[in-house]
């Protein structure tokens, strides 16, 4: 006789259905994982983007300069990085032209952070007595370009000397400038003034006040022709211009004239004008600076 026996219900071997506990846990895992792949690819993107500006080129800065100066303005054979650098400051006509002038020794450079911007430190032997220390922010649609210490526009603080050039230099502008061939000495001072750049256009807030002293030509046969003063002045709204001052403080050849720089565009008149016995020794400057009217010769700019 055979004995049947019970048996227990059978004990299912298939997977849980989705939505259970152990599917949940093993979802968040991979999502875990997923963002934690995410986040180390990011990292590694910032780690590298880090590294290569740190490591940036002074090669960099040089073609940041003759961009924004049109070429006219260069930093040649640059060495080291974009915060530790050096190089040869070099004027040029611009593009296609044959005319350049080379400072003496080389334009050394640090660029370190400061607070929101960069704070830049200049110096040459030839040209920036005590180094030029300048701050460099960004601001809204462009950039601010101010004296590291500088007193505000208006304070009254006495000017001081920011940077000294040979006149020569200007030759490597092109004409009119490799014409003139100009000796003397080129003397940059500021009581404190700040650049900045709005919609492609430069504003000037404060004041800066460019010197030739002792200046020369190979146009004229006297020694010395005198010194003179070219003073900007601004306010630094968008609708308020730059004004410029030309004057003369010594010489045989008398400098005047007023204008207006609005970033876009300048405007300027004024005259030149031999001292009594000295209309012929001047005659040939006097022909290339303006137009001649009788002994006078009308600089007209824009």
């Amino acid at each position: 006789m055979t004995l049947l026996r019970r048996r227990g219900p059978a004990r299912s071997t298939a997977a849980p259905a989705p939505g259970l506990g152990g599917a949940g846990r093993d979802g968040r895992w991979l999502r875990g994982l997923r963002a934690g792949r995410r986040w180390a690819a990011w990292g590694a993107v910032l780690g590298v983007a880090a590294g290569l500006v740190s490591q940036a080129p002074a090669q960099w800065l040089a073609d940041g300069l003759q961009s924004a100066t049109g070429g006219r303005l260069l930093l040649a054979e640059a060495r080291g990085s974009l915060w530790d650098g050096s190089a040869l400051l070099v004027l040029t006509g611009g593009a296609g032209s044959r005319d350049a002038a080379v400072l003496p020794g080389r334009l050394q450079w640090q660029l370190r952070p400061a607070a929101g911007g960069l704070r830049l430190r200049a110096e040459q032997a030839c040209c920036l007595p005590g180094g030029l220390h300048l701050t460099l922010r960004p601001g809204l649609g462009g950039l601010r370009l101010a004296l590291d210490d500088a007193a505000p526009a208006g304070a009254g603080a006495a000017p001081r000397l920011l940077g000294q050039w040979p006149a020569s230099w200007l030759a490597g502008l092109g004409t009119p400038w490799n014409t003139l061939q100009l000796g003397g000495q080129l003397q940059l001072s500021s009581s404190g003034f700040a650049l900045q750049s709005a919609a492609g256009r430069w504003q000037l807030a404060g004041d800066l006040q460019l010197q030739l002293r002792s200046a020369s030509s190979r146009l004229s046969s006297l020694p010395a022709l005198g010194s003179y003063g070219l003073l900007l002045q601004g306010g630094g709204r968008a609708d308020e211009p730059v004004t410029l001052r030309l004057s003369s403080s010594e010489g045989p050849l008398r400098l005047q004239g007023e204008g207006q720089w609005t970033g876009a565009r300048l405007r300027f008149r004024g005259t030149a004008q031999a001292d009594a016995g000295q209309d012929a020794a001047l005659a040939n400057l006097l022909n290339i600076i303006g137009r001649r009217q009788g002994a006078l010769s009308v600089i007209s700019i824009g």
